[in-house]
């Protein structure tokens, strides 16, 4: 009987700082792709030097971003893995015992998440179960523009060895991933016939996001950094909901400013 084959699927935009020390941790697999999303700096290149097969595809959704990279895959077996994700010795072997003995569809990990350089085990980053282990023949699609999720027939087992999420390397670093995310889920909850959005609005779900996250689910257990994060968490949620509110003006903010620059257009045609 063969062994079993797997490809290590990464989805990337401007990693270049982080990719390769990605990629070094999915040696054990037999293909390692990377989806490039439009990345500005040399984040493909790196990728190719170091035998990764690239594949070019921007997208604002990253359920079409898994699913483009899906049909890319010709392996038995796959795995998803984030630029600044990685997978431990110890994990790679527990995915191979599961990978031969065949019990299962699908595989969940659990990611320990690192904040600013520690382990997080409160404000409900921890348990984390991702599902990104997949029987090619069973995943069928991921769905979701923001916290897509798999489509896949047949039963899911558990590994015990976490997978390694060196994430928020600095406030500015998730500041910056922020803008992406927070616009695409303003936009997904306009589209849902959100009621009206104001001031005291906006200011309750991130006070209230702070408290879940830095008091009700103990984040404060973590340290200052714990308290750190739940008041990013915060923050993100107000920038959500600050950016619905932009969404819902009756006359469109760059509308208001196109509106400003005829009118000084019409002035200064008036002078000459």
């Amino acid at each position: 009987m063969s062994k079993p084959t797997i490809s290590a699927v990464i989805i990337a935009k401007n990693e270049a700082k982080m990719i390769l020390r990605c990629i070094a941790t999915l040696r054990w697999c037999d293909e390692v792709i990377l989806l490039n999303d439009g990345s500005s700096d040399n984040t493909a290149e790196l990728a190719e030097q170091f035998g990764v097969r690239v594949i070019h595809f921007k997208h604002k959704s990253f359920a079409r971003l898994r699913n483009e990279a899906l049909k890319h895959c010709k392996t038995e077996w796959l795995i998803y893995v984030d630029a600044d994700e990685r997978v431990s010795p110890k994990l790679a072997r527990e995915i191979a015992v599961h990978l031969e003995t065949a019990s299962f569809s699908a595989l969940t990990l659990k990611r320990e998440n690192i904040f600013f350089g520690q382990s997080f085990k409160h404000g409900g980053w921890s348990p984390d179960l991702v599902t990104r282990v997949f029987k090619r023949s069973s995943l069928k699609e991921w769905t979701g523009d923001v916290h897509e999720s798999p489509v896949y027939d047949g039963e899911t087992g558990q590994l015990q060895v976490p997978l390694i999420h060196l994430t928020h390397r600095s406030v500015r670093d998730g500041l910056l991933k922020s803008v992406d995310w927070t616009r695409a889920e303003a936009r997904l909850l306009v589209a849902s016939q959100l009621g009206k959005i104001s001031f005291l609005t906006i200011l309750r779900k991130g006070v209230m996001e702070f408290l879940r996250r830095g008091v009700f689910w103990k984040g404060y257990r973590d340290g200052e950094a714990g308290l750190i994060e739940a008041l990013t968490q915060g923050i993100n949620k107000m920038l959500v909901y600050m950016q619905v509110w932009e969404l819902q003006q009756k006359t469109s903010i760059p509308e208001s400013y196109e509106k400003i620059e005829q009118e000084l257009a019409e002035l200064w045609k008036k002078e000459s």
